[in-house]
């Protein structure tokens, strides 16, 4: 019987789940539709159609992990709570992964740090900061474009390159410190998410990353959470 992994990606315009075998490291199924809204409809029968391509059951899940945010509000709490159910179901741990880290992790391994990004609007950006080796020296947090320089001062006065829907606007903010632009879109490897969750270390159920800042009330005091009514976290 295979030990598999279950990858799960609602939280921005594509509906995504893979399949990841623990035992050979290989991904035995991957669907990643780009659906915009009604993640809620249609997330299970697009694990139910990856599930089948792999010739495997629920049976066969040993974990599942899930983008957990930030990103859209509805998309990360139709994911995160799908994940989590699943997770009770079957008596199998759920990790949560971190959009920014997964949107960072596909361009790992170059001479200079990354920032990843988001545009969240309401002029706010969702931004951490990563080593190329992938080790987070700030965040995830929200801030404004303005104190950017701030927030990568950690790693010194070199470039970085930028990834993500915010990448635009941070690189303008930052001026000659911003090196390449190497993406900026919101699109999550579904491999990527499933090999980071097959890495991680079970911590409890997975929670949804919510970074608005103050326009929202926290939900509660562990890891930071906020509820959010906007489109974007």
């Amino acid at each position: 019987m295979p030990d598999l992994l279950l990858a799960i990606d609602t939280a921005f315009e594509r509906c995504s789940a893979g399949i990841l075998d623990l035992d050979t490291g290989k991904m035995r199924a991957r669907a990643e539709p780009e659906i915009g809204k009604g993640h809620a409809e249609q997330l299970m029968g697009i694990v139910e159609t990856v599930l089948a391509e792999a010739g495997a059951g629920y049976a066969d899940l040993r974990r599942i992990g899930v983008a957990a945010g930030p990103g859209s509000f509805t998309g990360i709490r139709v994911g995160v709570a799908a994940a989590r159910g699943l997770a009770l179901a079957l008596d199998i741990p759920a990790i949560g992964i971190d959009t920014l880290e997964a949107l960072a992790a596909s361009h790992l391994g170059g001479d200079r740090p990354i920032l990843s990004v988001l545009d969240a609007r309401r002029g706010e950006l969702y931004a951490e900061l990563f080593h190329s080796s992938g080790i987070s020296f700030a965040g995830p947090a929200a801030v404004e474009p303005g104190a950017l320089a701030g927030f990568v001062a950690p790693i010194g006065e070199g470039p970085l390159d930028l990834v993500g829907t915010g990448a635009g606007i941070a690189g303008g903010a930052l001026g000659e410190r911003a090196g390449k632009i190497l993406s900026e879109a919101s699109v999550i490897d579904i491999e990527i998410l499933a090999r980071l969750a097959a890495l991680q270390e079970p911590d409890g159920p997975p929670a949804p990353i919510y970074l608005r800042g103050a326009d929202a009330k926290p939900a509660s005091a562990a890891r930071g959470l906020f509820a959010a009514s906007e489109s974007i976290l």
